[in-house]
C-alpha cells in the first residue's frame, strides 16, 4: 500500500469514525450509564431514518428532519423504558435475560413494521450535500460523511456537557452506581432512567437521519450496525461521551485500511474483532476507569 492511499483510508477512516460515534452515542447512555440491554438501539435507528424518508417526501431538509424527531423518539423511549421497567426490572434479579428477549422482540417488531409498511427495497434521501463532494488535492471528500463528522461532535460535546454541569446529568452518571445514594440526595432513580433513555432513544432519530445521508437504507441494516455499535461502547468504557468518539475513530481508521488492504468482505469482522481483543485484555475499555 502505498502513502497516498494509506492517507486516503486514514482520512476516510476519520470521518467514517465520526459517524460510527454518532450512531453509538444513544447507545452509549442506555447500556453505558444505564445497563440496559438495549439491543434493539439499531433498530429503533432504522425506524428514525425511515421516518426522516417520510419527512423527506415533503421537502424537508434530512438533518432538520432528524432534529423534529427528537421529541417524538423521547417521549418514545421514555414509553420503552417504562414498560420495560414494569414488567422486567422492577421484579427481580432476571431482569437482564429477560429484558434482552424484550429488545430483542422489539428490534424484530421494528423491522417487520418497517418491511410491511415499506418493503424491502431500499429508501433515500436528497439533500443538497448528498451526491457532492469538497475536493482537497488530489482527495475527494463526501459532504455527507462531513455532515456526519459535525453531527458527531456536536453530540458529543452537547451529551459531555449535559451530563457533567447539571444535576440531572450527574444524576444519571450515577443511578447505575448507587440508587440508593442518589435516592438520599432526592432523586427518584426511575425516573431518572426513564429520563436517560429518552435522550438515548432522541439522539437515536437523529443518529437515524445520518445514516440515511450517508448511503441508502432498508428494514434489515439494524443487523449490520448491532455489531459495531457495541463495539464502539465497549472499546470506549461504558458510558464514556468523549471515549465513544475516540472508539468510532478507532474503529472506522481500523475499517477503512483493512477494506483498503484486504477488501469489503473482510471489514465486518473488524468490529467482532476489536470487541473480542478489548474484552480479554482490558474488559472496562481504553477509557474506562
Amino acid at each position: 500500500m502505498s502513502f497516498e492511499l494509506l492517507g486516503e483510508a486514514v482520512l476516510f477512516g476519520v470521518l467514517l469514525g465520526c459517524f460510527y460515534a454518532a450512531v453509538s452515542i444513544g447507545l452509549s447512555v442506555s447500556f453505558g450509564l444505564l445497563d440496559v440491554p438495549h439491543v434493539a438501539h439499531p433498530a429503533i435507528m432504522v425506524l428514525g431514518a425511515y421516518c426522516t424518508y417520510l419527512l423527506g417526501r415533503y421537502g424537508w431538509d434530512p438533518i432538520l428532519s432528524g432534529i423534529a424527531l427528537m421529541p417524538l423518539f423521547f417521549i418514545l423511549g421514555v414509553g420503552i423504558y417504562r414498560f420495560y421497567y414494569e414488567t422486567f426490572e422492577k421484579r427481580g434479579s432476571d431482569a437482564g435475560v429477560r429484558g434482552l428477549a424484550f429488545f430483542f422482540g422489539v428490534a424484530f417488531i421494528i423491522e417487520v413494521g418497517l418491511i410491511l409498511a415499506f418493503g424491502v427495497d431500499q429508501r433515500m434521501v436528497e439533500a443538497d450535500y448528498i451526491g457532492r463532494s469538497l475536493a482537497l488535492g488530489d482527495f475527494r471528500i463526501p459532504y455527507r460523511m462531513l455532515v456526519a463528522f459535525g453531527v458527531a461532535l456536536t453530540l458529543t460535546a452537547s451529551l459531555t456537557l449535559y451530563l457533567s454541569h447539571t444535576f440531572t446529568g450527574r444524576a444519571i452518571k450515577a443511578v447505575a452506581q448507587d440508587e440508593p445514594a442518589l435516592r438520599l440526595m432526592g432523586a427518584n432513580p426511575v425516573r431518572i432512567k426513564q429520563w436517560a433513555f429518552g435522550i438515548a432513544t432522541g439522539v437515536s432519530a437523529l443518529a437515524g437521519a445520518m445514516l440515511i445521508i450517508v448511503g441508502p437504507v432498508e428494514p434489515a441494516m439494524d443487523r449490520v450496525y448491532i455489531g459495531r455499535t457495541f463495539c464502539v461502547v465497549v472499546l470506549a468504557g461504558l458510558g464514556s461521551m468523549t471515549g465513544t468518539l475516540a472508539a468510532g475513530l478507532i474503529l472506522g481508521i481500523s475499517e477503512s485500511i483493512v477494506l483498503m488492504m484486504f477488501g469489503a468482505s473482510w471489514a465486518p469482522a473488524v468490529a467482532f474483532g476489536l470487541l473480542l481483543v478489548v474484552l480479554g485484555i482490558r474488559p472496562q475499555g481504553l477509557f474506562g476507569r
